[in-house]
């Protein structure tokens, strides 16, 4: 679609039963209150045929629809009436009933199948009785931009819409059966926001579970039964991460916005920088690989301790150093075991001059050697680490020090524009990671903080920590991005940025089937978020828990990912297009 055309576009958001004929119906309705308003898509929420409990497999086969049945049938004559294109999700059957998978369809303005994708992630008790997709979903080339589809659990990680991403896809089709909070907060417009695309996504809400089980399954949960409602809150998220639309909490709804699907062609940030051109496929072939278990850490890791945000506000570079130095000694003396401060924090607002003589480039690693000898000197007779970055040799260069000097040297991994000038030399060949008394800590150096990859890749490798030096160009990623990625990598971030920051620790209830030592607000990964206030902020972060990775029953966060359909993020097996 060219550059400047703008399409409506509606997500819908409704309660489903046990009752396929009424289920029906409520679909019909939805598709119906879209066409009045205009729009040309309609996404559905997931599970639109049945609720997503099963008495056994062969009832979730029953309950399954068939291509072109009595339920499908009456959606795809819709579609055709209106001209418009659906998306509803359903438990499908095979034709010879061998298999029962969790279905995004997509129906075209001529009542046809444009699209078929299962679903990749299975989430707690739809392991019980339905099938993981065998393929990744297609990206589909339309009269409204190319699409692609995904469900729920697939957006709680990244690879899922990366992948369709990279594949061309410029918006991206979300249905959810959820009462989780954090899949509105944070999950979706992340996943809009790094992947610089649309997202129409569509929730459900009323009860997820017949009322026959609902008290016992809640109880099992330790959580109030109208906790296990669908979470509403459909929305449809710009290629920036801003909400354009959003439904309401409760109660069945319709929201529809005109998009521009041909913005999610410029994957520029503001300093110029192409986030998809500037990535390192060849470094994450990891994550399309079969997990192997990380390096055992050396004695335990600890339940908690402090970490510490430093900002300073001195804006001459040698100033800065010396107050760096000096909140350094007053958060090593308030017991932080992690001091972090902002990227090339002793230039101003993280930009170094653009002067790349032979004079300049030595007076940068002057200053350089000053920095860290001052925050070594500042870290003697402590225990404490600090994480910085400072240019070295060319190179945007992260750092984890300790009393008696560097511990860790880290490249930045991924070019960026805004360091252009002066950053010439190559970029970093791998993430490293250093071992603590206390924990597994990786230093993310500037941009790297803005590809999911980085942080599944430390994940990989059983980093707790992230200490992230950046500088936070766009609102995104202090809002959404640092905790997404916390939450969906089970990783303590502790980030320092000249005018922003936060500690995101890792909470000590999460998942799902567990004793709760708080009373549950609807969040089931989001980390405990402290966000940096004045020029020293200090708060817990919890090492051990990145440990506990079972979101639900079965379900494992980080090495239960679909790495076999993770191709399109690797070298050797990305197309060059939609399809």
């Amino acid at each position: 679609m060219a550059k400047g055309v703008t399409v409506r576009v509606a997500a819908a958001q409704f309660a489903v039963g046990g009752d396929r004929q009424a289920n029906r119906a409520t679909c019909l309705r939805a598709i119906d209150a879209a066409a009045r308003r205009g729009a040309r898509l309609v996404v559905l929420p997931e599970f639109c045929n049945h609720l997503s409990w099963y008495d056994d497999r062969a009832h979730a086969l029953r309950m399954a629809c068939r291509p072109g049945d009595d339920f499908l049938a009456p959606v795809a004559a819709a579609a055709g009436r209106y001209g418009m294109f659906v998306k509803v999700h359903v438990t499908l059957a095979t034709a010879d009933a061998h298999r029962v998978t969790a279905a995004s369809l997509l129906y075209g303005p001529d009542g046809g199948l444009v699209a078929h994708a299962d679903k990749q992630v299975l989430m707690g008790s739809e392991r019980d009785h339905l099938d993981p997709a065998l393929d990744a979903g297609p990206v589909v080339d339309t009269a409204l931009g190319r699409l692609g589809l995904y469900a729920c659990m697939e957006g709680v990680i990244s690879e899922v819409c990366r992948g369709l991403a990279l594949r061309g896809a410029q918006a991206l089709l979300n249905s959810l059966n959820s009462f989780a909070l954090d899949e509105a907060s944070l999950h979706i417009p992340v996943r809009a926001a790094e992947n610089k695309v649309w997202v129409i996504a569509a929730n459900k809400v009323g009860p997820l579970l017949p009322d026959e089980h609902a008290d016992a399954v809640a109880a099992g949960l330790g959580v109030p039964r109208e906790a296990l409602h669908g979470a509403g809150e459909s929305q449809i998220v710009a290629p920036d991460g801003t909400v354009v639309a959003r439904a309401p909490r409760t109660g069945e709804a319709v929201v529809v916005a005109d998009i521009e699907p041909a913005r999610a062609g410029d994957k520029r940030r503001p300093d110029g920088t192409d986030v998809f051109a500037a990535r390192r496929p060849g470094l994450y072939v990891p994550i399309a690989a079969r997990p192997r278990p990380a390096p055992d850490f050396p004695g335990r890791r600890a339940d908690e301790v402090t970490a510490a945000v430093v900002r300073p506000g001195a804006t001459a570079p040698r100033e800065a150093v010396a107050e760096a130095a000096e909140l350094t000694t007053r958060a090593a003396a308030r017991g932080a075991s992690l001091v972090v401060v902002p990227e090339l924090f002793c230039f101003p607002g993280g930009i170094v001059e653009e002067a790349t003589g032979e004079h300049e480039a030595l007076a940068r690693e002057a200053l350089a050697k000053e920095a860290l000898a001052a925050l070594t000197g500042a870290l003697a007779d402590t225990d404490t680490y600090l994480a910085c970055t400072l240019p070295h040799e060319g190179v945007h260069t992260g750092y984890v020090l300790r009393a008696d000097g560097p511990v860790l040297v880290q490249p930045q991994l991924h070019r960026s524009a805004r360091h252009a000038a002066w950053a010439d030399g190559p970029p970093g060949p791998r993430l490293l990671t250093y071992d603590t008394p206390w924990g597994r800590v990786a230093v993310i150096a500037g941009d790297d903080s803005l590809y999911p990859e980085t942080f599944r890749l430390a994940a990989l490798t059983g980093a707790d920590t992230a200490a992230v030096c950046f500088t936070g160009t766009e609102s995104w990623e202090s809002a959404l991005g640092l905790p997404e990625r916390s939450a969906e990598n089970r990783m303590n971030v502790v980030a320092a940025g000249h005018a922003t920051g936060a500690i995101h620790g890792l909470p000590r209830d999460f998942g799902l089937w567990q004793t709760r030592s708080a009373p549950f607000d609807g969040r089931i990964s989001h980390p405990d978020t402290t966000p940096a206030d004045g020029r020293l902020t200090l708060a817990p972060i919890r090492p051990a828990q990145a440990a506990r990775r079972l979101v639900s029953r079965g379900t494992d966060l980080v090495d239960g990912r679909p790495w076999h359909l993770a191709g399109a993020l690797v070298p050797a097996a990305r197309p060059g297009g939609a399809s």
